[in-house]
């Protein structure tokens, strides 16, 4: 399955990783857990299958305290380019953690049935691993930032709003959040992710997700007093950072033009057609009306052109050092 990747994948199983500036990776095991949708993970979530999943933390040269940013890779896994974004962020002095949310679920990928796991233990694996970073003396427990890519994009925009809904003695305070291209097809009816600051970016061109489906969750942020912010880059396809050369993927399920699906506080999920919560709606039967509706349909796009992957990168780099307040950017301030 690896050799059918865009660019491959990484294995953080064999060991440790060792990036570009030679900074090498400390394996770490986060606890975590396998609720079957939202409702059970904010309203009952001593009914959560624990589980762990692995990571790689790198950590930047300089002294400690260092602030961090988790990655969330998709749907295809942990790919170079997810490891790459390490090599940027120790670069500016920010510790980076890799995580992995397939290997110990036995999942190689999710590109044509996104149903193997769900999205809400997509979410809770973004708060685990913040919470199994806070405790330890060289991470900033007050710059813990989280970044995801499509799928993964749509696991850091739930969990900021969860963290909200679960209260600081449930789930550690994030102080930003990157989302790159997500799906925005499951959302919070009110996304109100507190102080946590946020912002998205997708493709014009993006055959994954819909753009106007992100534009229109930043917007509901910002109407609800959040800082959150939004980029559209011109003629992008999904993946533009990945540096890898535009190709199709032709087992890829997707629906972008399905209607949106709300989760009520509680988790529960809003039935686009009803209008309704229904705490025993669960994702696969959303995801099979999104399909039998007609709006599902197999094969899209993923790659880059030109010099997109260096403008996401100058993105991407501009708000992490904002938003994290980076030491070196706080002394040429000063």
């Amino acid at each position: 399955m690896a050799d059918d990747i865009p660019g491959g994948s990484v294995d953080l199983a064999n060991g440790p990783v060792v990036l570009g500036n030679g900074i090498e990776g400390e394996p770490v095991t986060v606890p975590t857990a396998n609720p079957t949708g939202f409702h059970q993970a904010i309203s009952e979530p001593g009914r959560m299958p624990p589980t762990d999943i692995r990571g790689m933390l790198f950590l930047p040269s300089g002294d400690a305290p260092w602030p961090v940013v988790v990655v969330v890779p998709g749907s295809f896994g942990v790919a170079p380019s997810h490891v790459a974004k390490a090599d940027h962020l120790t670069d500016a002095g920010i510790a980076c953690c890799v995580i992995d949310p397939f290997g110990t679920r036995g999942v190689t990928s999710t590109v044509a049935n996104q149903a193997q796991y769900t999205f809400a233990a997509s979410a809770w694996d973004v708060l685990a691993a913040a919470t199994a970073l806070a405790p330890r003396k060289d991470i900033d427990a007050t710059r813990i930032g989280v970044q995801g890519h499509s799928r993964g994009g749509s696991a850091v925009l739930s969990a900021a709003c969860m963290a909200q809904l679960l209260g600081p003695e449930r789930a550690p305070a994030l102080r930003a959040v990157y989302a790159a291209y997500p799906w925005s097809g499951m959302q919070f009816s009110r996304p109100d992710v507190g102080d946590t600051i946020v912002r998205s970016v997708i493709g014009e061109r993006d055959e994954w997700c819909l753009p106007q489906q992100v534009q229109g969750h930043m917007h509901a942020m910002t109407l609800l007093g959040c800082d959150a912010s939004f980029r559209l880059f011109a003629e992008a396809q999904h993946s533009f950072d990945r540096d890898t050369v535009l190709e199709l993927i032709p087992d890829a399920s997707v629906a972008p033009g399905a209607p949106t699906t709300y989760i009520r506080e509680d988790g529960a999920l809003v039935h686009p057609l009803t209008g309704e919560a229904d705490p025993a709606l669960s994702e696969l039967e959303v995801m099979r009306y999104s399909v039998k509706s007609g709006h599902g349909r197999r094969g899209a796009h993923i790659g880059t052109s030109g010099d997109q992957a260096r403008l996401f990168h100058e993105d991407m780099m501009a708000f992490w050092r904002a938003a994290l307040e980076t030491r070196q950017e706080s002394a040429s301030a000063a």
